[in-house]
């Protein structure tokens, strides 16, 4: 033990009284094993889930041991630090009397893509298949590869249209770790003229050209918010510094992989993108927050960012990448600051907002991964880009993430106006054998439209007289083969599991819901009343947008509910 063993030292009355503070102890084998993990690294509470990954990839597991070893390392409770892990889906921690789980685990996609494509099929064949003892069969949420449906990961390897023998012939393999896809590095990139554009601000760019420029190109917020994204800089500005940008790179709206399609391919605009809006705000720093489903993409932007401080272009350690832990929350703003904090991703009570007290208290930026690739392409290209291109009344360029029933699911770079039946003609029309029903516009948050609403344009502000919206372009395509109140159901079900259960209206409202909507007939009538109070009293978007799955449904599909 750490203390003297000879003597008692936690004295409360008379004798020897205690050799060790009340409570779990750390073991001198454990904490050798988390300080040979951590070696240099600075012993800062924010870095606490880059720890918790260092051991989870290390043992398969967190220990009780590592656990306690660790909150001793960082100087805070053993309490904060269980929370913290036991909050995130990609670690599994192992009290004293439990058994670690199987070296080898399989999560396998049950999002709305994947459950078209027979993931429950999947799942249900690799449970019977493979050896309990030697592999673990999980469910787990939208993984980003819709397009590839159904989907899995094995260790880090995900496997793509996946099967039994796949996974069979992988494990045999020995390939558990992911493949790192062909893109353009930095010297390519900078050969073609990258990153001349940031340089050229530094020597003498004028932020607030550049804020004019960005408006004038229509740029909007590409996570789902779709706020004009030149005004946030000024927002950040007029607060003093020290302030901070913080990137999103979590998108976990199932339906959606726009953002790992153009960091698997070109992840120097998007980079470049984001110094250029740290030099407008003249943040101190920037934080890169990817989501644990991307290892390639987390693979790639560490190498190009060691070329990026071995370039001169940033000062080492100026970029700062995270890694997400498996929670769907940390996409909204204020829990991923909270996650790169070091905590769990609970959103936070707004006002104040983050452009006034982020990132540690300070004024911080927040942009999507595919707001930065396109700010990177405006100011190389001119505004041009987006505002030269018009359909249907609007202007602009939007990234739709394509799947279901199309024959060539994928992404696709469209006009802002295009209507769903232009989407479904650039993914190769419908399969065949199947006939357009309904689809979802943007991720379960935007719930279900009929086949009918064919002719609106998929847009920013063009779906609210629908009840919905774009969000992040995630677009799902159902058939007459589907039904609309079982993937309302699949996606209840996903809100449920992803609810961080902060607030009693979100958490409770989602297992009620999930509960009534899986009887034959639902009462609409008591939804309703569970969605109103969700929308009104939950404290983010979570909540107040997991009911439009249900009330679209309800609104366009009643002959499925009310039999």
């Amino acid at each position: 033990m750490a203390l003297d063993q000879n003597k008692g030292v936690w004295k409360s009355a008379k004798g020897k009284g205690r050799r060790t503070p009340k409570g779990r102890q750390f073991e001198d084998k454990a904490m050798s094993e988390v300080q040979a993990l951590l070696v240099n690294r600075p012993r800062q509470k924010d870095l606490l889930i880059e720890f918790l990954h260092l051991i989870q990839d290390k043992y398969g597991y967190l220990s009780a041991q590592h656990l306690c070893a660790l909150a001793e390392e960082l100087k805070i409770s053993m309490a904060e630090v269980y929370e913290v892990a036991s909050f995130y889906a990609h670690f599994d921690i192992v009290k004293e009397d439990e058994t670690p789980p199987p070296k080898l685990t399989v999560r396998v996609c049950d999002s709305l893509s994947c459950e078209l494509a027979g993931a429950e099929k999947l799942r249900a064949e690799l449970q019977n298949g493979l050896d309990p003892n030697e592999v673990r069969v999980l469910r787990a949420p939208c993984m980003g590869r819709c397009d590839t449906a159904p989907t899995l990961e094995l260790g880090h390897n995900h496997i793509d249209h996946a099967s039994l023998e796949k996974v069979e012939a992988a494990i045999s393999e020995g390939h558990v770790h992911c493949s790192i896809p062909e893109y353009e590095g930095f010297q390519d990139y900078f050969n073609g003229g990258g990153y001349q554009t940031l340089l050229n601000l530094r020597l003498e760019g004028d932020w607030e050209d550049i804020q004019n420029k960005i408006l004038e190109s229509g740029l909007r917020g590409l996570g789902g918010a779709g706020f004009p994204s030149g005004k946030k800089w000024g927002f950040v500005r007029m607060n003093e510094g020290p302030r901070f940008v913080a990137v999103n790179g979590d998108e976990g709206e199932p339906g959606t992989f726009k953002d790992r399609y153009y960091l698997e391919r070109s992840p120097h605009f998007f980079l470049e993108g984001m110094l250029i809006a740290a030099w407008a705000v003249e943040a101190e720093k920037a934080y890169i927050y990817m989501r644990d489903e991307y290892p390639a993409v987390l693979e790639i932007l560490r190498k190009e960012i060691s070329a990026l401080e071995q370039a001169g272009i940033v000062e080492p350690n100026y970029i700062e990448l995270r890694r997400g832990a498996g929670a769907y929350i940390c996409g909204e703003e204020s829990a991923m600051i909270e996650s790169i904090e070091g905590k769990r991703g609970l959103p936070r009570h707004r006002p104040p907002f983050v452009a006034q007290v982020g990132l540690f208290g300070r004024p911080t930026l927040v942009h999507n991964v595919e707001t930065l690739h396109w700010i990177a392409r405006i100011c190389r290209e001119g505004p041009e880009i987006l505002n030269n291109v018009e359909k249907n009344g609007r202007k602009g360029l939007r990234t739709y993430s394509v799947s279901g029933r199309v024959q060539n699911p994928g992404i696709y770079l469209l006009p802002s106006g295009s209507t769903i039946l232009d989407i479904i003609d650039a993914a190769g029309g419908m399969k065949n054998g199947h006939i357009f029903k309904a689809y979802q516009p943007g991720g379960p948050s935007s719930g279900l439209l009929p086949a009918e609403l064919n002719n609106v344009p998929l847009d920013f502000d063009t779906l609210q007289p629908y009840d919905t919206f774009i969000g992040s372009a995630a677009v799902v395509i159902l058939s007459d083969k589907d039904s609309a109140r079982d993937a309302a159901l699949n996606m209840l079900k996903f809100f449920e599991d992803e609810s961080c259960g902060q607030c009693t209206p979100c958490r409770v409202g989602c297992e009620k819901a999930v509960k009534l909507m899986e009887n034959s007939k639902w009462d609409t009538e008591l939804l309703e009343e569970v969605c109103k109070t969700m929308v009104d009293a939950s404290i983010c978007g979570l909540g107040q947008a997991a009911p439009n799955a249900i009330l679209s449904t309800i609104k366009f599909f009643p002959e499925e509910v009310l039999k």
